[in-house]
């Protein structure tokens, strides 16, 4: 919802934007999307998860992200590497090594800002059920103790690099969550 939102709202200041999200993105990408998303909860170990993460990235990267950034686009991405750093790390993959992942395949490319949706624990996984029909993935087929390390771990990249990376409260209304995302993006816009 706030990846459209908010992408609309760059696009009505002019901005060339292209919204796409991770893993997916390109045809490569999908197809490890499917891997990654579907089936049980114990499909996969918190290493392969790691690994299918960066190879899905990597391609993403390569055919649509840098391209765009080098044709001088914007790029959001609905989950980035961060994502990765929060997920796996809540599962005790070493953040050195998801990075080190990130920069032999996606060569570290890095947002300019990294925007997390912050909710109080548990909200953020009652409205994803919401969302999804009560259908989830295998993500969020995870208990709340899961999600609960997830935000915590969110919360970590943010206090350690937060001029990259900040927190919005999306407790508000779906208009007051895009106004919040647009004004943590103030100093970048042009």
């Amino acid at each position: 919802t706030q990846a459209k939102r908010l992408a609309a709202a760059l696009k009505a200041r002019g901005i060339h934007v292209v919204l796409t999200r991770e893993p997916g993105g390109t045809e490569g990408a999908e197809a490890i999307r499917g891997l990654l998303m579907q089936g049980a909860v114990t499909r996969w170990s918190a290493h392969t998860e790691t690994l299918l993460f960066a190879a899905a990235r990597a391609d993403h990267v390569e055919k649509l992200i840098r391209p765009a950034v080098e044709a001088g686009s914007w790029v959001l991405c609905d989950r980035y590497v961060d994502s990765t750093r929060a997920y796996q790390g809540a599962q005790d993959i070493d953040d050195s090594a998801i990075l080190a992942l990130h920069g032999f395949g996606s060569k570290g490319l890095l947002p300019d800002r990294t925007l997390v949706l912050d909710l109080p624990d548990g909200a953020g996984h009652a409205r994803s059920l919401e969302r999804d029909g009560g259908a989830a993935d295998r993500f969020g087929a995870r208990g709340p103790d899961f999600h609960a390390a997830v935000a915590a771990q969110f919360r970590r990249i943010a206090a350690a690099e937060p001029d990259r990376v900040q927190l919005v409260d999306a407790s508000g209304s779906v208009d007051d969550v895009t106004a919040s995302l647009m004004g943590a993006l103030s100093d970048l816009l042009p």
